[in-house]
């Protein structure tokens, strides 16, 4: 995990769809060990999120998106080195194998298993947004143990439950 000094660490996710199924990683590491998660990482240095989606979705699955679709951002706070820009996108793909990943398992997961899988609880969210073709901007705020105090969905101005 990188030291934030309580500076935002800016990041995409990529969400790799095909038909009602998404192709998530179950990571074998921090953040979110063992949890389902849309591929993505770090913007590098002077790079910008779509090249970034582009790119972490290449390093991560072997997969080459031409133009992802931006979906949204989520902004996560707290008083640790947890603190995020993450610009969200999807990319429709065709149904393939599950590629071999360095960074964990890669499966196929049914929208109506979304909710019943390990995964971050903010990434809930994102999938209902997804699915119903909103838009978003998300703001998360955390505690010390990482625990969600609150979260805010800006464009609507109202509060998720979580």
């Amino acid at each position: 995990m990188y030291v934030s000094n309580g500076h935002k660490q800016p990041a995409v996710l990529c969400i790799l769809k095909s038909g009602d199924r998404f192709l998530l990683l179950k990571r074998k590491k921090e953040p979110n060990k063992g949890k389902y998660t849309p591929v993505g990482g770090k913007i590098d240095p002077y790079e910008n999120p779509i090249h970034s989606a582009i790119r972490e979705t290449l390093e991560e699955t072997g997969i080459r998106i031409t133009n992802p679709k931006y979906c949204g951002v989520m902004v996560e706070s707290s008083p640790t080195n947890y603190n995020w820009i993450c610009f969200v996108y999807l990319a429709e793909i065709e149904h393939i194998d599950p590629p071999a990943c360095k960074e964990g398992t890669l499966e196929w997961i049914g929208f109506s298993k979304l909710f019943g899988i390990p995964a971050p609880k903010t990434d809930w969210h994102i999938y209902k947004y997804l699915v119903d073709n909103k838009n978003f901007m998300f703001n998360i705020e955390y505690d010390q143990e990482l625990n969600i105090i609150s979260m805010r969905e800006e464009i609507e101005n109202k509060l998720l439950v979580i």
